[in-house]
């Protein structure tokens, strides 16, 4: 006898609900024997036949494979199979500048992969100091610079704040590019506008110097105020406020030449302007030292011979030729780049001389 097909639970409901009960199961209670006649009878494995060979398993994923040795082969004594391991990044070191190259103008310090040696490197080689400094060009820039602020103190106030402006503003770019930050927008325009506030101060002051006293206090505590509120890296903060303080303070005392009497301006710039034309000249730095000073001495003895002052005007002359060499020395560097000589090198050697310009006028005069 065949097996009947199984009705679905809806199907025995209604067939049920027809005729009251089922002939099958009637028939498969009375009856045992029929009962196995109808019991299905399984084609698949059963709980007996957990005895028999397994099934064999489906074939792993690769990347579980990937270092394993080939199927079917014999896997030879010892073997281990490769381990992956993370690559180890490799940094190279900077090469070292070559012993000799040809000669050139300025350029950045070489740490690899250019062949050009800068000119503080030879001079390491060669033994010789590091320090470069501005040279002629910048000099000249520099006594043209002064030569203006001379002749412009002798026109009026008014005159001499042209070229002061220019000299405040070239002083503000270069102490930033100095110390290596650039571009420092902020610092700079921060710097010059305290130097223009000093101007307008000392202008609206009858040209006392306490104005520029009260500008450069007042600028040091916005300095101040406005890198407290920068988010940078404490060490950062402090730098970029020596910086900036540093900045500001010398393009304010440049404004000393504003303060100064007319005929002090007109000595004090044009000996500073004779002092670093000498101190360019290709001399021995202690006899170009000596010669700068006296040329110095020299230029203020004539130029007050046509203002009033006389020979004290070497004196004045004199002191105003050193602390324009202490300006140029500090543009003076390794590593330097045209545009630290052409602002740096250009405005420290003035603006360094206005506080002495200043004080020997009022102490002469």
């Amino acid at each position: 006898m065949t097996n009947q097909p199984y009705e679905p639970y809806e199907g025995q409901q209604g067939h049920q609900g027809q005729q009251g009960y089922d002939p099958y199961w009637q028939q498969a209670y009375e009856d045992p024997h029929a009962a196995q006649q109808y019991t299905q009878q399984w084609q698949g494995q059963t709980w007996e036949t957990q005895m028999q060979a397994p099934v064999a398993p489906a074939a792993p994923a690769a990347a579980d494979t990937a270092y394993l040795p080939p199927q079917g082969y014999e896997v030879p004594q010892g073997y281990e199979p490769p381990v992956y391991q993370e690559p180890v990044p490799v940094y190279e070191e900077p090469a070292p500048a070559p012993a000799a190259a040809p000669s050139g103008d300025y350029g950045p310090a070489t740490l690899g992969g250019n062949s050009r040696v800068t000119d503080a490197q030879r001079a390491r080689l060669e033994g010789r100091s590091p320090i470069i400094e501005p040279g002629m060009q910048p000099a000249a820039l520099t006594a043209v610079l002064g030569l203006l602020l001379s002749g412009a103190a002798a026109v009026g106030s008014y005159a001499l704040l042209v070229p002061l402006v220019l000299l405040q503003a070239v002083t503000a770019a270069g102490w930033f590019r100095l110390n290596g930050m650039w571009p420092a927008r902020q610092g700079i325009a921060l710097a010059f506008l305290g130097a223009v506030v000093a101007d307008v101060a000392l202008l609206a002051a009858d040209r006392s110097p306490s104005a520029i006293l009260g500008t450069l206090g007042v600028w040091v505590l916005l300095c101040l105020v406005l890198q407290l509120r920068s988010h940078a890296d404490p060490d950062e903060r402090m730098y970029g406020l020596m910086a900036t303080v540093a900045s500001s303070a010398l393009a304010i005392v440049a404004a000393g030449y504003l303060a100064a009497s007319a005929d002090a301006v007109s000595v004090g710039a044009a000996s500073v302007a004779v002092a670093v034309l000498a101190r360019a000249l290709p001399l021995p730095t202690p006899a170009s030292v000596v010669v700068s000073l006296l040329a110095a001495a020299g230029a203020g003895i004539a130029v007050g011979g046509m203002t009033g002052l006389g020979a004290e005007g070497a004196l004045l002359g004199a002191g105003a030729g050193v602390c324009a060499l202490i300006g140029h020395r500090v543009a003076s560097y390794d590593y330097p780049s045209r545009f630290v000589h052409f602002t740096a090198g250009v405005a420290l050697p003035l603006a360094a001389a206005a506080p002495a310009v200043y004080v020997l006028g009022r102490a002469l005069g």
